[in-house]
């Protein structure tokens, strides 16, 4: 197998499975989204009394925590699927302060050493070590150590350069705004959409200087720093050794910031549709957006 293909194996198969729990998540968005069946007529002796007042909808106490939770900081507490972190995805956020530089780095400090990743990286890794991509890492537990300490480092380098460092120097939101209205097509492009237009601090519409630029810097800092270099190392017929190329390379690190892209929209995607899934899950209304409330895209 080629070296550059088997050095992303384990972010490919990352990306088919998040590919697989976004179908999942899609389809149960489309049915959470059909409207419900209009409810019998009142029976004849009761049609001459006045209809009571709607109600307005109002949010699970649940969701109203999130909600204050979300204005008081600019952030959220929401889990994707209960456990990853979600917590610069906004929902029904309307017109909110942009974040200050030290609110930026905080939140990402909070993700990217959130209890969930250990396992999370562990997993992946263990998935690298099966495949044997990067081989000069090695296998048994010293390559294994490697893989979890390159897996936590890219993941943690990557989130540091497009949600705090570069969003902060070029003054831009790296929050997510939830769409939350409109068809399905809509709301898929619009979630794809947001790695190459975000939102600035003070409001408008920009190119994703952040997610575009700040993932390629931390592909070529990662590709050129730690991962493996060419070198032969012996094997267990004596007098034998392997060669393992460098993973040093620039079509490498192209794969490495194109994968992680492609891993970027596919988790935006199910951030658009999460709240859906979620109020679904635990038979909520969907609160109701003001028009002066309408987030700004």
């Amino acid at each position: 197998m080629n070296m550059n293909r088997e050095s992303h194996m384990s972010k490919r198969s990352t990306l088919v499975l998040l590919s697989l729990l976004a179908t999942s998540l899609l389809s149960l968005s489309s049915a959470a989204q059909q409207t419900n069946p209009p409810e019998a007529p009142p029976p004849a002796q009761d049609q001459a009394k006045p209809p009571a007042p709607a109600k307005p909808t109002i949010p699970g106490p649940e969701q109203q925590k999130k909600d204050q939770q979300s204005n008081s900081s600019g952030t959220s507490k929401d889990r994707l699927f209960y456990t990853l972190p979600n917590f610069l995805t906004l929902e029904n956020s309307g017109q909110v302060p942009p974040l200050t530089t030290k609110q930026k780095f905080g939140v990402v400090t909070r993700g990217s050493f959130d209890y969930v990743q250990y396992p999370w990286y562990a997993f992946l890794s263990g998935i690298s070590q099966a495949e044997d991509s990067e081989p000069g890492y090695g296998q048994g537990a010293a390559g294994y150590g490697k893989r979890f300490a390159a897996s936590f480092a890219d993941g943690t380098i990557e989130n540091y350069m497009t949600g705090a460092i570069l969003p902060s120097l070029l003054r831009q939101d790296p929050r997510y705004f939830q769409l939350g209205q409109g068809s399905f097509t809509h709301r898929t492009l619009y979630a794809m959409s947001r790695n190459l237009v975000t939102r600035t601090d003070s409001g408008k519409e920009q190119f994703n200087y952040s997610e575009v630029v700040g993932g390629a810097l931390s592909a070529v800092i990662s590709t050129y720093t730690y991962h493996p270099k060419s070198h032969l190392f012996s094997t267990t017929t004596p007098g034998v050794y392997r060669f393992v190329p460098s993973d040093r390379t620039l079509s490498n690190t192209a794969k490495v910031w194109g994968t992680q892209y492609g891993y970027d929209t596919m988790t935006l995607v199910i951030k658009e549709f999460w709240p859906d899934i979620r109020r679904k899950i635990k038979h909520e209304p969907k609160p109701s957006t003001p028009a002066t409330e309408t987030p700004v895209h």
